[in-house]
């Protein structure tokens, strides 16, 4: 008993003159609260926030958590870290794009059938990354820039008459719905065709889809849509259906200076120079024309004619 006792003593002992070293030897207590007391203020705050998000809000802590989840899958897919500010932005934030017609896929646990309701909107899931089973027997994606035309096409049932898919990004497309249809095309192997306004803007837009922006150049590979073709509107459609002059708006300074720049861009020349073409076909003409102004003699036109024409025709670019 004496024996244990002496044994505690010396472990005490040694303990005492191992801290009594280091607070000799090394920095004070003080020095190292002084040093590292925004480190651990920092920290502090960050946990009792995520505690108070997990009890106010358990749909973010979830977000979170998957975003989190998708930057282990950009390390191992090697993908540059700059790619995470816009991550957080998009789990964080709401896609505004819908789809709707022949598919149905899985988003986790959420199961999205819009096979059953083939002219309902659904929204485009903002963690394209855990999109997973995806089925469909459409025969094309039709990608449209404004959701007024979107919704004239799912009041006219044009994907249950012309079996496809149809995806807004409601004008400029974020990073889901640009992900989302470069996952279907990939997955599918369905032909895409895009249908924006003749207007600089809209030729904006199609351009986006398909080569992607400056702004995330660092993921071009996962956003753009190569194969995507153009069907309209193109600036020689205003006589090919003799829109009224009601119906031409004259461009403005900023669109003719927008259309002056995307001159300038190099892929442009290179790779789809018919669309460079209509463009300055477009300048020339010092007009342009909204989607809308090709359905003046039937509010069905673009569902029932011009689309359908345009690709049976294979009138595209």
């Amino acid at each position: 008993m004496l024996h244990q006792h002496r044994l505690h003593l010396l472990i005490l002992s040694l303990s005492s003159l191992a801290v009594v070293s280091l607070l000799s030897l090394g920095p004070s207590l003080r020095e190292i609260v002084a040093f590292f007391w925004p480190l651990l203020l920092s920290t502090a705050l960050f946990l009792s926030a995520v505690a108070a998000f997990a009890k106010l809000s358990p749909d973010l802590l979830d977000r979170i958590r998957n975003v989190v989840r998708s930057i282990v899958l950009d390390i191992s897919d090697q993908r540059l870290p700059s790619i995470y500010l816009d991550r957080y932005r998009n789990h964080c934030a709401d896609s505004s794009s819908l789809v709707m017609g022949w598919l149905r896929f899985l988003e986790i646990d959420r199961k999205y059938d819009c096979i059953r309701n083939l002219n309902t909107a659904y929204p485009i899931p903002v963690q394209v990354e855990l999109v997973e089973d995806i089925v469909s027997v459409a025969h094309y994606i039709l990608v449209v820039e404004k959701e007024t035309v979107f919704q004239r096409l799912a009041n006219d049932k044009f994907c249950e008459t012309n079996h496809c898919i149809v995806i807004t990004g409601r004008g400029y497309p974020d990073v889901s719905t640009r992900r989302f249809l470069r996952l279907l095309t990939d997955k599918l192997h369905l032909p895409a065709y895009c249908l924006v306004d003749c207007d600089p803007y809209g030729l904006d837009i199609l351009m986006t889809y398909r080569f992607g922006t400056m702004q995330m150049a660092y993921d071009t590979k996962f956003l753009r849509v190569p194969e995507i073709r153009w069907i309209g509107a193109f600036p020689s459609d205003s006589e090919k259906y003799c829109l009224s002059a009601q119906c031409l708006l004259p461009l403005k300074p900023e669109d003719k200076k927008k259309a002056e720049a995307m001159l300038l861009r190099c892929y442009l020349h290179r790779e789809v120079p018919r669309w460079r073409l209509e463009l300055e076909n477009m300048l020339q003409r010092g007009v342009k024309f909204e989607l809308e102004a090709l359905s003046a003699s039937s509010i069905s036109f673009l569902s029932e004619v011009y689309i359908p024409a345009k690709i049976h025709s294979q009138d595209y670019i």
